[in-house]
């Protein structure tokens, strides 16, 4: 019998970059698949991105699959096809090239339609694929030469925000705000979503002021990245990997290292200032020339520049916001990592610099923005259709590795899908129950102001209906 395409898919569990199965990471990172039901699009073709960044190659596949259905007509039942679409995230490290391109050469047969001229060896006679970030460029040769694929390059600002408003504005639960530890999901009015500011943390930032749908402004950025604090950490510390900095940065004190306010001034801070002791006025200022580097700890290195890192993203945003008027503040980039302290810390930042002002804003998927507005890029994707069909699913029990990241499995259950439809269908009713109360409110609050006709009246009094019907 013949696989489906999930079962084919399925395959890739376990693949890790040495080709072995690998450990998950001690983390809530957490990029859950999208699923998409009914989709009523116009091929079963399914579809692949890429983000090929710097320090991360990240790949975003919707998998269609068809399903027969009944429906009802003036004669009677007759049967009916739709389409399933499910979107999935992977990530590799840029450094394993040989892995993730066997990934997609092992995979590619699941991206045509049934009627495309697949070739035996599992992939199609020059295929083309939209891809984005600077690997697009760098790497377009190799895969035109090792797998006969074609890149259609997009722009990565532009793929960015729309893979960012994508998300903002048709997924439920992608954005969320994380304040001492607590991970709160708001609901944006897409009314009141533009301008925010996008600042995408990669191995660089950029910060990008976003106006519209297609409607942005690369503001500025800096060089100090994710990137830039890795390479730091892989100094002082020899971490492998940016997960390993976070992991061991969560067993340091930052105070080992840093200057702060109360080393200056005591325990009562700098209160004129509203400086507290326990704010940093030096980061690494304790270090000196007397004691070597072996006598720090790595975990209290890591934990300085973790949090020197996140509070310096904080406030460019914010000083790069104010000007601008703009009151949110959308944080994306694989160096977010769904941390919880690196979410914290900024949050914790913002929130000092603009004085309760600004809010910082996260994605559940903030990693692959530019990937999935690549995906959007696609002429085959209406978004006009997609969105009302939207379904997010967060499933950490079915999230195993590819490359020292999190892979979604690709089988889902049809009782699994229902009962996630059901528990959005509940959180759409709570907004549109909330909703109708602010409503009620607002007409309460309008029939108790007074007549502007005749300024005397709660409502329209019978001889201000005549005076404004004779008008």
């Amino acid at each position: 019998m013949e696989r489906s395409k999930c079962q084919q898919l399925e395959e890739v569990e376990g693949f890790g970059c040495n080709g072995l199965i690998t450990q998950q990471q001690p983390f809530n990172h957490q990029n859950p698949t999208l699923l998409f039901p009914k989709l009523p699009i116009d091929n079963d073709s399914s579809l692949i991105s890429l983000d090929i960044g710097g320090t991360l190659v990240k790949v975003v596949y919707l998998v269609r699959e068809k399903k027969r259905c009944m429906t009802s007509c003036s004669d009677g039942a007759i049967e009916c096809h739709t389409l399933d679409g499910t979107l999935h995230f992977v990530k590799f490290e840029t450094k394993f090239l040989d892995q993730w391109i066997q990934f997609l050469h092992s995979q590619l047969h699941c991206f045509v339609g049934e009627s495309s001229d697949v070739q035996p060896t599992g992939f199609h006679k020059n295929m083309t694929i939209k891809a984005t970030g600077g690997g697009a460029y760098k790497y377009a040769d190799i895969f035109r030469d090792r797998l006969d694929i074609t890149f259609d390059i997009v722009d990565e600002i532009a793929s960015t925000v729309a893979g960012a408003n994508f998300l903002l504005q048709e997924i439920d639960q992608e954005a969320f705000t994380h304040i001492s530890g607590k991970k709160t999901y708001v609901n944006i009015d897409h009314c009141d979503l533009f301008p925010y500011l996008l600042v995408n943390v990669g191995s660089g930032v950029s910060i990008i002021k976003v106006a519209g749908n297609k409607k942005f402004e690369r503001v500025t950025g800096t060089q100090f990245g994710g990137g830039t604090i890795f390479g730091f950490a892989s100094l002082l510390t020899n971490c492998q990997s940016y997960d390993e900095l976070l992991e061991i940065s969560q067993h340091g004190d930052n105070r080992a290292l840093d200057l702060t306010v109360g080393d200056i001034y005591g325990d009562t801070g700098y209160s004129e200032h509203n400086l507290s002791a326990s704010a940093i006025a030096s980061c690494f200022g304790k270090v000196n020339g007397n004691k070597k580097l072996s006598g720090y700890k790595a975990e209290d290195m890591a934990a300085s520049l973790l949090r020197n890192f996140t509070y310096l993203i904080a406030q460019i945003s914010y000083l790069v916001a104010a000007p601008l008027g703009i009151k949110r503040i959308c944080f994306g980039g694989s160096y977010i990592r769904g941390h919880a302290s690196t979410m914290d810390n900024i949050s914790y930042g913002l929130n000092f610099w603009s004085k309760g002002q600004v809010a910082a804003v996260f994605l559940q998927h903030e990693g692959f923005l530019g990937a999935v507005g690549a995906l959007l890029n696609y002429k085959k994707i209406d978004l006009n259709i997609l969105a009302p069909h939207k379904l997010t699913a967060y499933d950490s029990s079915r999230l195993s590795d590819v490359g020292e990241e999190f892979h979604g499995k690709l089988e889902e259950r049809v009782e699994d899908r229902l009962n996630r439809e059901v528990e959005r269908l509940k959180a759409e009713l709570d907004r549109l129950q909330n909703d109708k109360a602010t409503l009620v409110k607002k007409l309460k609050n309008l029939e108790s102001k007074p007549c502007k006709l005749c300024g005397s009246c709660s409502k329209l009094c019978s001889s201000c209906e005549t005076s404004n019907i004779s008008q």
